[in-house]
């Protein structure tokens, strides 16, 4: 039955998405740049409550009440990265506009790389490393100057279930510069949907929204070990069983 439900939401998706990247590239022509997001938010609604629907993945949020209030608030969220699932969820969730850092090869895969060409979000040449961080800088000012939320994933790819990555001080360095606050989010969708995995199984992603870190006064890579600590802590603390080293400490500590 896994099988069978991942087949059908992986064509479900195949299906919405060509007549809404057509719409967008059209509607690009003659809408705003924030028309233009929240119409791909709305898609990447559609593409998590399918997966609700027909994969039986569900999200559980806490932390809500930790993100920034004010209409240009700025922010850059740092989030756990293991599997497509919360790419997708992110800007179905926040009350923001996000920007994506991503590679610009994306733009090119068909309809939803097209899509995506035509939301104002920070794409980069990673061949050409100073130029490319010099890019996110002055993309996320301008970004979060008007109120978009710049998104990133520390570790850079998809981690495997109770694994850790190398944390990347990118987020933090870009925060310092604009002077904005870090954002922590732990993400449990390997749960659900492992990475690089095909069938995905029924069940519940976490997702915890951390404490606003400012990043006024702090040094890059200082900020991301802070940002590091939380997000592996709080992995571990919702998804014990992924960390059983861990959790036969635990088991030990309560038999005594």
């Amino acid at each position: 039955m896994p099988f069978i439900r991942s087949v059908l939401h992986l064509l479900w998706m195949a299906i919405t998405v060509i007549p809404w990247a057509l719409a967008v590239l059209v509607a690009s022509i003659f809408a705003s740049s924030d028309t233009v997001y929240w119409m791909c938010a709305r898609w990447l609604r559609l593409a998590v409550d399918s997966g609700t629907v027909i994969m039986g993945i569900q999200n559980r949020v806490t932390g809500m009440e930790n993100l920034p209030t004010g209409k240009t608030s700025a922010a850059v969220l740092l989030v756990k990265h293991q599997s497509t699932w919360e790419t997708f969820c992110m800007p179905a969730l926040m009350p923001h506009p996000l920007a994506y850092v991503f590679k610009k090869e994306l733009l090119y895969v068909p309809f939803f790389g097209w899509a995506m060409s035509r939301m104002d979000m920070i794409h980069i040449d990673r061949s050409l490393r100073a130029q490319a961080f010099n890019r996110v800088v002055a993309q996320g000012k301008r970004l979060m100057a008007k109120g978009t939320w710049v998104i990133m994933f520390p570790e850079g790819t998809r981690i495997a279930r109770g694994q850790k990555g190398v944390y990347k001080s990118g987020g933090t360095r870009l925060a310092i510069e604009a002077g904005a606050p870090v954002i922590p989010i732990a993400v449990t969708s390997a749960k659900c949907w492992p990475r690089k995995a095909f069938i995905k199984t029924p069940g519940i992603v976490d997702i915890s929204i951390g404490k606003p870190i400012s990043s006024i006064g702090r040094q890059p890579e200082e900020l991301m070990r802070e940002v590091e600590a939380w997000i592996e802590a709080e992995m571990r603390r919702l998804d014990p069983d992924a960390y059983p080293a861990l959790k036969s400490g635990l088991d030990t500590a309560k038999s005594f």
